[in-house]
């Protein structure tokens, strides 16, 4: 059996909550490696959804452990509030099913205010995040400065911690003309929210060690995209955390031997939510068109999604990038009824043509897509289960995405339900 690996291929949003629910029913253990609270999905189980941003999908199941790894950044107020959200729809989480790294970084109320005053400024980039504190807390652990999960169990060094903490975000907040923040503060924030997130904590590379020795199957999940990738995306239109398949190890403590399949998250055509290039964006009645029947909003922030073509370039470049080993395709009930579909196989920059997008920002702006146009279908692909019940030309437009990104089809979505599905490879099958 293979432990596998869930990223999004694109920027995000490809529908990854009814792919990693129905791999979590597969899986023993759920691990989150990056991100944090600022990527959500919707989980439906027996007619009842389920809305997740933080917490692994796996615990919403019986018998499942879900594992919030190193690589996370954790709100623990956040985390407390999800978790009485579940057990207010009668799903319980303790101890026995979720497990927190002992050296996980914290979200402090700081990495809010220092995240929305940026985002709200009227000077320098515009990201366009969630302003949930994320981009920050991972500054601060890069700056070897972050307090750490760890840290709560420690009450007496823990002002010392604070306290340098705060040389460096007062200097920020002077700077930006917000007021200064005590140490008391911040020891009353994280101490009348450790007794609840402690009893969580464990050294979890080595229980997941100890799980995949015992034969246990693990299933990585990956939040955004990995067009979002803080190396690999449209920096600096990026997250604040690598989002590729590798980091599945680094932020988990499992090495990289322990990775079987690569699963990528592939929506049929194109979204973005936030700022930054997106060259087969599609401001008229088709963007409108996709947007409202693919329901193209935000499960966290509720924004409008932008939408556009499918780009074969981009995720051709994330297959090659995550080292995807197949793609579930979602979505392709939208593109029903469209009269012709269009491919973006390659782009001009200053007239020439490329086979990626440029990682110079000036360059992403200037690409212009070439496209290919496929006949579309006036069947019905929404509710198919199997490659029969496809129109022709359906089965002809997933075959043609397959040979541009140089990755197979291993799942079909043609529906949110997760029956909906079109099985050709388990991922867990190696």
């Amino acid at each position: 059996m293979a432990n596998v690996v869930v990223v999004g291929s694109q920027w995000g949003d490809e529908g990854k909550g009814k792919i990693v629910d129905w791999l979590s029913e597969r899986a023993d253990v759920v691990v989150r490696f990056q991100g944090g609270h600022n990527a959500g999905h919707t989980l439906v189980i027996d007619e009842v959804s389920y809305k997740l941003s933080l917490l692994p999908s796996g615990v919403v199941r019986p018998g499942k452990l879900g594992v919030i790894g190193n690589g996370v950044v954790l709100d623990p107020h956040a985390l407390v509030a999800e978790i009485g959200r579940l057990a207010a729809q009668g799903v319980s989480v303790t101890p026995e099913n979720l497990r927190i790294a002992e050296n996980c970084t914290l979200i402090l109320s700081v990495h809010r205010e220092l995240d929305q005053k940026r985002e709200s400024s009227n000077s320098g980039t515009k990201i366009g995040t969630t302003g949930r504190g994320i981009g920050p807390a991972y500054e601060d652990k890069v700056g070897r400065r972050a307090i750490r999960l760890m840290d709560l169990a420690e009450p007496s060094i823990l002002p010392a911690k604070i306290e340098r903490l705060l040389a460096h975000h007062n200097a920020l907040r002077r700077g930006l003309g917000q007021p200064e923040v005590a140490v008391e503060t911040l020891l009353e924030e994280l101490t009348s929210v450790a007794d609840k997130v402690l009893p969580f904590m464990d050294v979890t590379w080595r229980l997941l060690d100890q799980r995949r020795r015992a034969g246990d199957r693990i299933l990585f999940e990956g939040a955004q995209g990995a067009l979002l990738d803080i190396d690999h995306g449209t920096y600096p239109f990026v997250t604040s955390s690598n989002t590729v398949s590798g980091q599945a190890a680094t932020g988990s403590g499992l090495g990289p031997g322990a990775i079987g399949y690569v699963l990528g998250i592939t929506k049929a055509y194109t979204t973005r939510v936030g700022e930054g290039p997106f060259p087969t964006e599609l401001t008229d009645e088709i963007g409108d068109f996709l947007g409202t029947q693919g329901h193209e909003f935000g499960t966290v922030t509720g924004r409008k999604r932008r939408c556009g073509w499918f780009d074969a370039v981009l995720v051709r470049q994330t297959v090659q990038v995550s080292g995807i080993d197949g793609i579930a395709l979602t979505k392709l009930d939208v593109l029903d009824g469209l009269d012709e579909i269009k491919i973006c196989v390659k782009y001009l920059l200053d007239g020439k043509e490329i086979d990626h997008l440029p990682a110079s920002q000036a360059d992403q702006a200037r690409v212009v897509p070439v496209y290919e146009t496929l006949e579309g279908w006036q069947g019905t692909t929404r509710g198919a289960r199997s490659w029969a019940d496809l129109p022709a030309q359906a089965v002809k437009y997933v075959r043609h995405v397959e040979e541009l990104i140089g990755a197979p089809v291993a799942m079909l979505s043609t529906s949110p339900e997760r029956e909906d599905t079109i099985l050709v490879q388990d991922p867990f099958r190696d």
